[in-house]
């Protein structure tokens, strides 16, 4: 890949981030990022998902506390406004 085009993709995550959640930071964008693929994938192929939750408890549970942390800060970001 292009080395542009990772850091056009990169701007265009963290701005991404920042719209949603109000401030954007490396960790913020991974979870971001994180939270949208996850999303993506369950809604595309959910018995994918289900395969992974099932195979990977743990994972799965640190996946809902990355949506729920995501959800949060956006419904605190949607507050201030």
């Amino acid at each position: 890949m292009e080395k542009t085009f990772q850091e056009q993709f990169d701007g265009l995550l963290e701005k991404y981030t920042e719209l949603l959640l109000g401030e954007s930071n490396e960790n913020l964008k991974e979870k971001v990022q994180m939270w949208a693929l996850y999303s993506y994938i369950a809604k595309s192929m959910p018995a994918l998902a289900k395969h992974w939750n099932d195979t990977y408890p743990d994972a799965k549970q640190e996946m809902m506390n990355v949506i729920a942390e995501i959800k949060q800060l956006n419904e605190a970001h949607r507050a201030k406004k």
